[in-house]
């Protein structure tokens, strides 16, 4: 039997284990496959299924069952979404970006754009980050997505060496809410980090205090980082 082709092995994709059936989707997402035929219909939903079930623990191979999802149904714009979404993880960037601006060109969602923006970060494209964090559809984000969006301009800024802009970034976000959601612990974490970063260290050693005060899931290395700044302080 002949080898199989690149494009045969990335349209075949990675073995699908027997526990994983497509019916772990999302309803909503399941929806969006009904217009294929059965047989290809189940095939890509194991497939994007399995994309959500590595995604965190081996982002390659959740890329891998991503792509091999897009080879059959490219034209779903949820299809192009989780591949987006499973190359960002991956490290994937040039396609994450372009991943998903397919995505929102076919659904007009403006979700994807703090991952996007994130991207072109990770590309060395800075400039194109604040574009996008300055979208008018940003002001009618959910908090977390708005702090995610923020998150990622402040890091921007930092990238163009505007330590000062991007504190002010972080001072326009609620970086005071009584929440503990995650999206507060990583605002705090971020403010923190930049105080660092522009030599502001009583500062910065007080926010990383109030940072790890909330983060009981420990997503953050805030009170490491606050015992190392008070280690430089005290000697």
């Amino acid at each position: 039997m002949a080898e199989r082709t690149a494009d045969q092995k990335a349209y075949d994709g990675p073995d699908l284990p027997d526990f994983i059936t497509g019916k772990e989707l999302d309803r909503s997402v399941a929806a969006q496959l009904k217009g294929l035929p059965e047989k290809l219909a189940a095939r890509v939903a194991r497939h994007l299924a399995a994309a959500g079930v590595y995604i965190d623990d081996d982002p390659e191979l959740a890329y891998q069952h991503a792509k091999a999802a897009k080879s059959r149904a490219q034209r779903l714009a949820v299809v192009r979404e989780a591949l987006g979404e499973a190359a960002y993880a991956a490290g994937h960037y040039a396609e994450a970006l372009a991943e998903l601006r397919a995505a929102k060109r076919m659904n007009g969602a403006t979700a994807y754009l703090p991952i996007m923006a994130d991207c072109h970060r990770a590309l060395g494209q800075p400039e194109q980050a604040i574009k996008l964090a300055q979208s008018p559809s940003v002001r009618n984000f959910v908090p977390e997505a708005k702090a995610e969006m923020t998150i990622v301009e402040a890091g921007a800024r930092r990238d163009m060496g505007q330590i000062d802009a991007a504190l002010r970034t972080l001072e326009l976000a609620p970086l005071t809410s009584k929440s503990r959601a995650s999206w507060v612990v990583r605002l705090r974490y971020a403010y923190a980090d930049t105080l660092e970063a522009a030599g502001r260290l009583d500062e910065a050693l007080a926010w990383f205090h109030r940072t790890y005060a909330i983060d009981g899931e420990e997503i953050t290395d805030a009170a490491e980082r606050a015992a190392s700044l008070e280690a430089r302080r005290d000697s």
